[in-house]
């Protein structure tokens, strides 16, 4: 009864923050996000309504286009002409480029749209990052200027380049109208922070016939319960009420605290970013098209390699079939294999954020791959359950190593961590006492961790169980679900990590 009635007060207090006016005007404080309650009504509206013409193939693609837009301008205001713009110019490009016979006027239209695509990305992101970098040097006093990164900017610039460059390489042939592109680039699930999602994987989603089966349905539900619950509650909780104090004043903590907070870490931006792959994933079901899986356990990843695998598919995908392929990839002698290796992973890091710090966490990355690289031809370690666990263990904490210099706001910060760290002693009392102060939290990592590395044929058995429950079960669990995040939520709703890349 109790939880019924915190359900009832979830909702009431949604009514009382949210105006009228709020649905629909775009809020900076407030960004539209797939966490928050005001979401899950504007979709509960939109999906009504998109069940009744899922199949008016003309219909559905302006209903959808216009939710996205407008879902864009929620999220990142008047910045959607950005989109329009970036995408009037990849479709006029591409029209052209289709039908021209001269290969280097082809190239020439290519390098418009890279021009077009990766400037405005340069502008937005890393502007003011070439103006520290320059006044460093120089010693000027050049002003930063007043720049805000559109939402989702570097995944919608990797989506559409995507598209000029299969069309460019004869792999894909333009859509037939400038609509269903842009239905493409904008489809909201993924818009904003992926996965990334190729043109000629999706867009011929947009000309069948859709077919929503009972199993897609029951995925569909599936996945979005276990991203809300990563999400919401996992990484939002541990991030709020641990991990972040740590990383903002790691000296004002036990260096046993320090470690923890970078396991938590490395626990927190997974379970935030599978999430909302998840989540992105599961919507798009809903609604009749599959996105690509983006996270497959990266933890329990052997190798570096076998991590870029697992982690962030959709980009790590794209930055060899888009920048290593390009750039040689192992068609150039040894030497330039592991020179474009690390020069893909030095730019996916510069792609992450435009700071020394995610060029330092690429570059690492790279360096791993290419010695991987080097050794695999002459070591050939044995295939059993103890190697593996030694490979996994030293994967992982490469990975957390790494992920320090993505967290920390600055290299002085990581040298404090990893000092407290190094100096750590055990201490059973201390290291108890540390647990039980943070016990909700600890709890947190240790079911997150657990959820991670269970089997997947579990994950499958709960697929199954879930799947037989009848729809007023399925509908509790949603109510359930939205009450742990209500009385777990800090008092503010936490944007995706991934929202501003």
């Amino acid at each position: 009864m109790q939880i019924l009635v915190n359900i009832a007060d979830f909702f009431t207090i949604f009514m009382c923050n949210y105006s009228f006016e709020n649905w629909y005007i775009f809020d900076p404080k407030h960004p539209l996000l797939f966490n928050s309650a005001l979401f899950l009504v504007l979709f509960s509206i939109f999906y009504g309504i998109y069940t009744q013409i899922i199949n008016k193939k003309h219909l559905r693609t302006i209903y959808v286009v216009a939710f996205s837009l407008f879902f864009y301008y929620k999220s990142s205001g008047w910045y959607f002409w950005i989109l329009l713009f970036s995408s009037v110019v990849d479709y006029s490009i591409s029209i052209v480029m289709y039908k021209q016979v001269n290969k280097q006027k082809r190239f020439y239209l290519l390098l418009l749209s890279l021009i077009s695509n990766l400037g405005l990305l340069a502008y937005f992101k890393y502007t003011n990052f070439f103006i520290d970098n320059w006044n460093s040097l120089t010693g000027s006093g050049l002003s930063k200027l007043n720049i805000i990164l559109p939402v989702g900017i570097s995944f919608y610039t990797f989506q559409t380049l995507s598209y000029t460059i299969d069309v460019y390489r004869k792999e894909l042939a333009p859509t037939k109208k400038f609509i269903d592109f842009l239905f493409f680039v904008s489809f909201f699930p993924q818009l904003v922070a992926g996965p990334i999602v190729r043109a000629k994987d999706f867009i011929p989603q947009i000309y069948k016939k859709l077919q929503l089966s009972k199993a897609d349905f029951n995925l569909a539900l599936f996945l979005i319960i276990g991203g809300l619950i990563k999400k919401a509650i996992i990484s939002d909780y541990i991030s709020v009420n641990f991990v972040d104090r740590v990383f903002d004043n790691p000296n004002l903590y036990t260096p046993i605290e320090n470690i923890l907070a970078s396991y938590g870490y490395a626990l927190q931006i997974y379970a935030d970013f599978s999430g909302y792959s998840d989540i992105a994933i599961g919507i798009a079901l809903l609604m009749g098209f599959r996105l690509p899986v983006n996270f497959r356990t990266p933890y329990q990843s052997g190798s570096i390699t076998e991590f870029w695998r697992r982690w962030h598919i959709s980009l790590s995908s794209w930055l060899r079939d888009y920048l290593y392929i390009s750039l040689g990839g192992n068609r150039k002698g040894k030497i330039r294999t592991y020179v474009n290796l690390f020069l893909t992973m030095l730019l996916g890091g510069l792609w992450h954020g435009a700071s020394w710090k995610f060029v330092f966490w690429g570059m690492l990355h790279g360096s791993a791959l290419a010695v991987e690289r080097f050794f695999k031809q002459y070591i050939h370690l044995p295939k059993n359950i103890f190697v593996r666990a030694i490979q996994v263990f030293l994967t992982f904490h490469f990975v957390v190593f790494a992920w320090l210099f993505f967290r920390a706001k600055d290299f002085s910060t990581v040298m404090d961590m990893l000092h407290n760290i190094g100096s750590i002693r055990f201490d059973i009392v201390q290291f108890t006492s540390i647990i039980l102060a943070y016990k909700n939290v600890m709890l947190l990592i240790l079911f997150g961790f657990l959820w991670h590395f269970i089997p997947k044929k579990w994950e499958q058995k709960l697929l199954q169980v879930f799947s037989v429950l009848p729809i007023e079960a399925k509908a509790l669990l949603f109510g359930l679900l939205f009450w742990a995040i209500y009385v777990t939520a800090s008092a503010e709703t936490q944007a995706f990590i991934y929202f501003q890349f």
